[in-house]
């Protein structure tokens, strides 16, 4: 008994780690310069939620989404540029964070990846149509 219940609450302990804090304030309402919004909004779009992996931060409902908004927000009320914005979000989360990788690193090969397929098979068809004549 002794063992049983320390190794159930370290069970159930990642259950309560959930984020359930609070929703920022920024993260559902819009800011009040149209002009800022939209700039937040096309900025959210080419951002992915790293919680749910597949939506932008602007379409998910997951709360590290909401959290992720609500900093984009904050800092388009700040002054800050959506590019410098942009940079930051990839310092923090990572490169995959954004659906626009740069030309650089692990993007480089995104980018170049289809290139070098194309060019392997042409490459590997004429070797195959040369041998039958």
């Amino acid at each position: 008994m002794r063992v049983f219940v320390p190794v159930l609450l370290m069970l159930a302990t990642p259950a309560f780690a959930q984020g359930s804090g609070p929703t920022p304030a920024l993260a559902n309402r819009q800011l009040p310069d149209p002009e800022k919004e939209a700039e937040a909004t096309r900025l959210m779009h080419s951002l992915r939620c790293i919680q749910c992996q597949g939506q932008s931060i602007a379409d998910s409902d997951a709360s590290m989404a909401a959290t992720m908004r609500a900093e984009v927000r904050q800092q388009i009320l700040a002054g800050q540029k959506p590019e410098a914005i942009r940079v930051w979000m990839i310092e923090r989360y990572g490169e995959w964070v954004s659906f626009e990788p740069d030309f650089k690193g692990a993007g480089l090969l995104l980018w170049l990846t289809p290139l070098i397929l194309l060019f392997v098979s042409f490459w590997l068809a004429r070797g195959l149509f040369r041998r039958r004549t």
